[in-house]
């Protein structure tokens, strides 16, 4: 393949650099995810028949009879 041993060494030194930089964009998006659901977990769950968010609710219990 190649002949030049200056040439080898920088190959191996431009793909463990590619190795380092992918394990460490990995380890980035696992601690963002982590902090994600850490975040949702420590929110108080929505309890039935009331409001989880900023959308009005839906009434239920307020059902017309059709004419």
């Amino acid at each position: 393949m190649l002949h030049h041993p200056e040439i080898m060494l920088t190959l191996a030194h431009e793909r463990q650099r590619e190795l380092v930089a992918e394990a460490e964009r990995s380890h980035l998006l696992r601690n963002a995810r982590a902090a994600r659901w850490g975040r949702r977990a420590r929110k108080a769950p929505a309890v039935r028949g009331r409001p989880a968010g900023t959308l009005a609710p839906c009434e239920p219990s307020a059902a017309v009879p059709a004419r």
